[in-house]
């Protein structure tokens, strides 16, 4: 596995991108009151298969959400699932729950398997739109997962998650060892 970082170009329909990552701030939010609502009236911890079967329900509604792939809304079920687990592995030493964050400080959502397609050289769909990023290498193997991250600055990223095998060759040019 290999993690490549791209720099998005600068340009007017970076906003729709940066409206999604909004949306997966509110959305982020409103799984956390979730949690807590669910813990406060019945001393439970929510599951996280019923926390996305209600938000799948939930984003049917609102159209602001459906910005979002759905697939990126699981990502983000899942996140808060596992910040609780460690809250719970870890309560010991101090670890706090998940909590609220700012919408217009969260950082990234994440796209698994679909909502983004590389058209060719440096261009990527995601959702509808083509955006363009400074392709600094090439992309070689498997896509397993496409993020994008917002900076403090507002610049976006895109992250990319690749499957590919690269064999370390170990070789020995003196013929001795060393140590």
């Amino acid at each position: 596995m290999i993690t490549l970082k791209f720099k998005l170009y600068q340009h007017k329909r970076n906003k729709y991108l940066k409206r999604s990552i909004n949306a997966a701030g509110v959305i982020y939010n409103h799984c956390i009151a979730l949690h807590k609502r669910y813990y406060r009236r019945y001393g439970k911890h929510l599951n996280c298969a019923q926390l996305q079967a209600h938000i799948a329900k939930l984003r049917k509604r609102k159209p602001f959400w459906q910005l979002l792939g759905s697939q990126a809304v699981q990502d983000i079920c899942q996140r808060i699932e596992k910040g609780y687990q460690l809250f719970f592995k870890g309560h010991k030493k101090g670890v706090r729950p998940p909590n609220f964050k700012k919408v217009k400080k969260y950082k990234s959502f994440t796209l698994k398997q679909a909502g983004y397609k590389f058209v060719g050289g440096n261009r990527v769909k995601i959702g509808d739109r083509v955006y363009q990023y400074w392709n600094s290498r090439e992309i070689e193997g498997k896509v397993k997962t496409l993020s994008i991250k917002r900076t403090p600055l507002g610049e976006l990223f895109m992250v990319v998650v690749v499957d590919s095998v690269i064999e370390a060759s170990v070789g020995f040019e003196t013929g001795k060892s060393a140590g």
